[in-house]
Formats: C-alpha cells, sequence, structure tokens
C-alpha cells in the first residue's frame, strides 16, 4: 500500500480517522487552555508545563497495569467510553474555583486512561490495515495529528482571548462529545484481538515479553528519550512567549506534518533504516540556538524544522512492528505510547524546574543539548551489540536490523 487513495478506501481506516483526528483537537485546544489558565493563576513556568503535560506522566501507571486491556477490550466500546470520560473531565477542569490539586488529579487520571486508549487505537490501525499499510497509515494519522495541532492551537489561542481559557475547555469538551459519537457510529463492532481478562498480571507478563528482546529495548528507547526530552522543550513555549505560545505550537505542529508526509509516503524502505537516527538528531539540533533567545520569525523557523524530525518515531515504529506478535501489537504499541508520553511529562517537569532555576531559553538548550546526547548515546550501544556478536558468531544469520542500521545477530 503506497497511496493515500489506497489508504483511504480501505474500509474502518476513514472511521477511524475521524475520531482520532477530533480527539487530538480536543485535547490540544484543553491543553493549551489549561496551561494558560494555571500559568494566569501561578505565574510557574513549572506549574504551566505540568499543568499541559502531568497527564502524560500518568501514562506508565496505565502501561503497568492496565494496558493487558487494549487486546481484551472491543475497539469500539473501548474508544466511544474513553471519549466520554475526557469529555466529562474537560467539563469538570472549566469550573470557576477548582483547586490546583484538584486540577493535576484529574489530569493524572486522564492519563491513566490515555494510556489504554492509545494502545486501542493503534492495535486497532493495525488490524484494519494490511501489514504493508500500517507506515503510510501512522502517518496519515500523525499528519492528521499535526494538522489538529495546528489548528487546535491556533483556534485555542483565539477562543482563550476572546472566551477565556474556562470558555475554551468547554469547547474542548463539546469536541470529546463529537469524537464519542463519530466512534460508536462510524466504527463497526470487533471483538478483541486476545482473550481473557485483562489483569495486572497479564499486563506485567506480557510487558516483560516485550522488554526481554535487546532489539526492541532499543526501538523503545529510541521512541522514547530524545523526543520526550525535546517535548520539554515545547512545554516552555508558554513562559518563553506567553503572547505567542500558541504560534509556536502551532509551528511545532507544521514542521511535524512536513516530516510525516515525507517519511511516511516518500521515504524508500532501503532508507528507512538509515535515517532514523539523523532525524533524531535534527529535532533537537535547531533547539541549542534558543539560548541566544532568536527573534520571533527564527523561533518560528527552528521550531518547524526541528519538528521534522519527530517523523523518525514513524520508523521506528515500523521497526517495533516487524519484531512483535500480532496478538500483542495492541500492548506493544501503547506501552510504546505510554513509554513515549510519561518521558514527555517527566522532561516537561524537568525543564520546567531548570526554567525556574535559570530561564526558559536556557532550560530549552539544556533539554536540547540532553536530547542529542542520547540518541548518539543509543548509536553507539547498537554498535557494541552488534560487534559483539559479530565476534562470537561472525557467520549467523541477519535476523533484524537495529535502530541503528547495524544487524542485530542471534543465536
Amino acid at each position: 500500500m503506497r497511496t493515500y487513495r489506497e489508504l483511504f478506501r480501505t474500509p474502518q481506516f476513514g472511521p477511524l480517522f475521524a475520531a482520532s483526528a477530533v480527539q487530538v483537537a480536543a485535547s490540544t485546544t484543553s491543553g493549551l487552555a489549561l496551561g494558560t489558565l494555571v500559568y494566569a493563576a501561578t505565574g510557574s513556568p513549572l506549574l504551566a508545563a505540568l499543568s499541559m503535560f502531568s497527564s502524560s506522566l500518568a501514562q506508565m501507571i496505565g502501561a503497568t497495569v492496565l494496558m493487558s486491556a487494549a487486546d481484551r477490550l472491543p475497539p469500539r466500546a473501548a474508544m466511544t467510553g474513553m471519549a466520554l470520560a475526557f469529555g466529562l473531565a474537560t467539563a469538570v477542569l472549566a469550573v470557576p474555583g477548582l483547586p490546583l490539586p484538584v486540577v493535576f488529579a484529574i489530569t493524572l487520571a486522564e492519563g491513566v486512561v490515555a494510556a489504554v486508549g492509545g494502545g486501542v487505537r493503534y492495535g486497532l490501525l493495525n488490524e484494519v490495515l494490511p501489514k504493508n499499510g500500517y507506515l503510510l497509515g501512522r502517518s496519515v494519522l500523525n499528519m492528521c495529528a499535526g494538522l489538529m495541532q495546528i489548528g487546535g492551537f491556533a483556534l485555542g489561542g483565539l477562543l482563550v482571548t476572546t472566551l477565556s481559557a474556562r470558555g475554551t475547555l468547554l469547547v474542548a469538551t463539546a469536541l470529546y462529545l463529537t469524537g464519542a459519537a463519530v466512534a460508536r457510529f462510524g466504527l463497526v463492532r470487533r471483538p478483541p484481538r486476545a482473550t481473557g481478562r485483562p489483569s495486572v498480571a497479564e499486563t506485567w507478563r506480557i510487558n516483560a515479553v516485550l522488554w526481554s528482546s535487546g532489539p526492541r529495548r532499543r526501538v523503545y528507547l529510541a521512541l522514547w528519550v530524545p523526543n520526550g526530552l525535546i517535548v520539554g522543550c515545547e512545554s516552555l513555549f508558554v513562559p518563553y512567549a506567553p503572547e505567542h505560545a500558541g504560534l509556536l505550537f502551532a509551528f511545532a505542529a507544521l514542521g511535524m506534518l512536513i516530516g510525516d508526509i515525507v517519511a511516511g509516503r516518500f521515504v524508500a524502505r532501503h532508507w528507512r533504516g538509515r535515517l532514523a537516527t539523523p532525524l533524531q538528531l535534527l529535532l533537537a539540533a535547531p533547539y541549542l540556538l534558543f539560548a541566544a533567545r532568536p527573534a520571533l520569525p527564527l523561533a518560528f523557523a527552528l521550531t518547524v524544522l526541528a519538528s521534522v524530525g519527530f517523523s523518525a518515531s514513524l520508523l521506528f515504529q515500523e521497526r517495533l512492528m516487524a519484531l512483535t506478535p500480532d496478538e500483542i501489537t495492541g500492548q506493544a504499541l501503547g506501552l510504546h505510547s505510554s513509554g513515549m508520553l510519561t518521558l514527555q511529562g517527566v522532561a516537561a517537569a524537568l525543564a520546567g524546574t531548570i526554567a525556574q532555576l535559570t530561564s526558559p531559553a536556557s532550560a530549552m538548550t539544556v533539554m536540547a543539548a540532553a536530547s542529542l546526547a542520547v540518541s548518539l548515546a543509543l548509536v553507539a550501544a547498537g554498535r557494541r551489540a552488534a560487534g559483539a556478536v559479530d565476534s562470537v558468531a561472525p557467520h549467523g544469520a541477519s535476523e533484524a536490523m537495529d535502530v541503528t542500521g547495524a544487524a542485530d545477530r542471534r543465536a
């Protein structure tokens, strides 16, 4: 599957695309509104960053105790119920005078639920599309997310100015309810991908299987850490440029859109393994220049350029699917999504703390340097692993390409 026409002719991809689009629009709009609300009330870059990304911190809780549900719940019912839950939570966040601890409790609860939601959604994508269509389908969902983020942040910024932050949260509530309706009436009923009841023990068992493979571990780390640190940079857009944060987020989403189009549609298969690491380096390098506090036009351009590098995750996800049995793809993708979002939340907290002690621009530079260091360390680790195995079994069969593009051989 190589064309968008083929993709959208695939039964059930259209409703899945629409439900995902509405949910991304709702989450971006509500995130900007909540960050603005908290920053106005506290003046704290740390609390503003955490209000937008604290739900990500709870993703790993869901991944470690609930993720087996991703393959054991009917996809349509799960997506509908989760959208309704997010809508209710967002409506509560709009209540005036809500204590800050309650705000963070709600966002953390949303993160636990979202952990399972990512596994359900992307597991369904892998089920709906043929094997050779996953990369294109995921790139289109990422492109959709980019467009919805551009529109959501731009619209969110406009709504915050005209309606107030609380009014914008109510708009996001309506979007979540729309997403629930699209999932309920657009998707067909499907049985769960795996049998048995979801449980903590089963979640831990499958996670242990996923983590037991060296190549998969390196893929997961490549998916989680470098881009999480760069999201830490993005979490400081509000304190960095309070009146232009919506535009910075929109330009970041534009860069993601460009990267997803190129990687998903135009990069030949034999180039994918080679481009993953360079794209991750591109993701971080432009943020080093924020130490000089560039003028806004240059800051917008640097943000677009950096965000093209997020497309590296598409190449790593394709690799993850090649290493994962079909019956646990939902949990595998959910673990990827949850781990990535958890690292994003941790990075947002770290970036906010550094900004509190120094400045938002300095903190962004520190996070970018850390992302570069991790990407290079993963390259070195992959090469050492390949070299160590080659020295023991120089004639072993090449089973798979590692995240660095080096052959990983196992007996």
